[in-house]
């Protein structure tokens, strides 16, 4: 029989297994939309409403931090036209999101290479981190043009350029240090991976910072989700034995 709890149950377990981030690739958006006969941009503007359930579900159970796999350094490879849709589907999400999540106290990050984009796209996002940076409710991290092996290779280049102009030594060189030259500098590793659309692979995503995350699958799509499966997540953390090696 399937564990229920209200609102305070589920907020104690967040609490007491100390489950602060939450990492999702939100997969599943357009093969949702073709098993529905629908343009793939329906899938998408679905997965944005998942989303909004997800982060409201995450400040109701006290989960600090949300980070969410948007748009890989591979989607470019995708088709132009579909490209251009996702690039104006943030923007025109922002436009019309950001306010409330202000009110709604989320600070905003954007994870990834963002020189890629239009002028017009990185001002958005700019100000949206700017408006949002002293925010103490759920951090929301987007990963957007982003790729594990591409943030791991920046921060080798920027390390590799610290040590050539005699601003570290070779022995300065450890985890902690890496860990602050990735994007995700200064957020506490995921606790908790979530991928939804049935898939197992991790796809490129935060490949350093989840050594040690629990992983969890759903076969449902992205736009299915919200907050009773992000409840089914909590209650599945809750029974993981989290060892790190020993």
């Amino acid at each position: 029989m399937e564990k229920t709890l209200n609102l305070e149950g589920i907020k104690k377990i967040v609490s007491e297994t100390d489950l602060k981030h939450v990492a999702i690739i939100m997969d599943g958006n357009r093969r949702w939309a073709k098993e529905r006969h629908l343009p793939s941009a329906v899938g998408h503007q679905k997965g944005v409403e998942a989303l909004k359930k997800t982060l409201r579900a995450c400040s109701d159970f006290g989960i600090k931090y949300l980070t969410v796999y948007a748009f890989s350094t591979e989607n470019w490879n995708r088709k132009p036209e579909e490209v251009e849709f996702l690039m104006s589907l943030l923007a025109k999400t922002l436009g019309k999101e950001l306010d409330e999540m202000h009110k709604e106290h989320v600070k905003i990050k954007f994870l990834g290479d963002i020189s890629r984009l239009s002028t017009t796209l990185k001002e958005i996002l700019y100000d949206a981190e700017e408006k949002t940076k002293d925010n103490t409710g759920v951090n929301l991290q987007i990963a957007f043009n982003y790729g594990s092996r591409l943030e791991m290779l920046s921060a080798i280049k920027d390390i590799c350029k610290k040590v050539k102009n005699d601003e570290l030594l070779i022995d300065d060189i450890d985890e902690n240090l890496i860990s602050d030259c990735l994007y995700t500098s200064n957020v506490p590793e995921p606790d908790l991976l979530i991928r939804t659309g049935g898939e197992y692979r991790v796809s490129n995503f935060l490949l350093w910072q989840i050594a040690y995350s629990e992983l969890l699958i759903f076969d449902e799509y992205w736009p299915e989700f919200g907050a009773e499966m992000l409840k089914k997540s909590v209650y599945e953390f809750e029974k993981r034995n989290r060892r790190y090696g020993k």
